[in-house]
């Protein structure tokens, strides 16, 4: 994710100069996929290898056009995740990148101080951890266990920095970005109390984040242990879920065959009736806390300038977040009932 923002450098126009006699150290792009992922991704994403450097250059002349304060990386490999994640839809893609800065700048709860070893209780707890083994279709699982978590020791801001750094960690493989990931999520002992923490404001950022504001493809979510105070949060969210999104939700309650029918027992801990082993959390804290120098050269570069303010963002409309307002208002009297 290294390279210059400066658009006046790094997007030529048509007809003048090189890249290399404005940027000599940029990197050169070095495709990572095998010749099975190449096909898979021309295939689900639209993306041709013939073609591939030209789709980014678009992509970065349309930010440098409409956009030229957005204080963006634009290296080859950076502006791929995007495409990637829109199916090389240029306009799409130009809208997620904005979206994705968009939501850095406007949640600083979450994004000032943003790197491995801020939020190393948080991994320490074992909140969130992703599995040692891919699923059958190349898929890292990222488990998420909520009663890890406890209130009084941090808030619930500290719980999505560490999912958002986990995912920031994990797109940087092509691999990831084009099989996606899969997430389980445990919900075992959570209690009313824990669950209000996860109030409208919250639940808007993160849905507004996962849908539309990251360069990753969640291709399913996998509840297991839910209470049945879960099924009046789901019910209030979901429809502010797009549907493609909402039906790749599955609650399995305390079923583990119901589980093993979407994530192979052989790839599961022995805590959710797997056959590798207790789930150990010290192999991905490791990693992903001797990342932090590439953390902060990253994100030093992702800097959305006070002057800019993109106002096409499609994280939520206005219209969709007065309606988010009013039906999540109603939220703590259905969770009591459903409590």
């Amino acid at each position: 994710m290294s390279g210059d923002s400066d658009c006046t450098r790094t997007s030529p126009s048509a007809g003048s100069p090189s890249d290399s006699e404005f940027l000599p150290d940029r990197p050169k792009y070095v495709c990572s996929l095998s010749p099975d992922l190449i096909t898979k991704a021309r295939e689900e994403l639209q993306e041709k290898p013939e073609w591939r450097l030209r789709d980014v250059q678009a992509l970065r002349d349309m930010v440098c056009k409409d956009y030229p304060s957005l204080g963006t990386c634009l290296d080859d490999a950076f502006l791929l995740r995007f495409l990637r994640a829109r199916k090389f839809d240029y306009d799409r893609a130009l809208q997620l990148l904005v979206n994705y800065h968009t939501c850095r700048r406007s949640w600083p709860e979450v994004f000032n101080n943003l790197k491995p070893s801020a939020i190393k209780p948080v991994l320490e707890s074992g909140f969130v951890t992703v599995l040692p083994h891919l699923d059958p279709e190349g898929r890292h699982v990222v488990c998420i266990r909520p009663d890890r978590w406890t209130p009084s020791n941090y808030p619930i801001t500290e719980n999505i920095r560490a999912i958002y750094l986990t995912l920031e960690k994990l797109i940087q493989s092509e691999e990831t970005q084009v099989n996606g990931i899969v997430i389980l999520a445990d919900y075992k002992g959570v209690s009313l109390s824990k669950a209000s923490h996860f109030g409208p404001f919250v639940a808007k950022k993160v849905i507004g984040i996962l849908q539309d504001g990251f360069p990753i493809r969640i291709k399913a979510v996998n509840i297991i242990n839910e209470p049945r105070i879960f099924k009046g949060i789901f019910a209030i969210i979901k429809p502010f879920l797009k549907e493609k999104i909402a039906n790749r939700f599955f609650l399995h309650g305390c079923d583990l065959n119901s589980l093993h029918q979407n994530i192979p027992p052989v790839i599961l801990p022995e805590e959710y009736g797997g056959t590798s082993g207790k789930l150990d959390i010290s192999a991905w804290n490791e990693l992903l806390l001797a990342s932090e120098e590439d953390f902060l050269h990253d994100f030093s570069q992702l800097f959305l300038t006070c002057d800019s303010s993109p106002h096409d963002m499609l994280v939520s409309g206005d219209a969709d977040e007065k309606q988010c307002d009013d039906s999540l208002r109603g939220m703590k009297p259905q969770l009591y009932y459903c409590y």
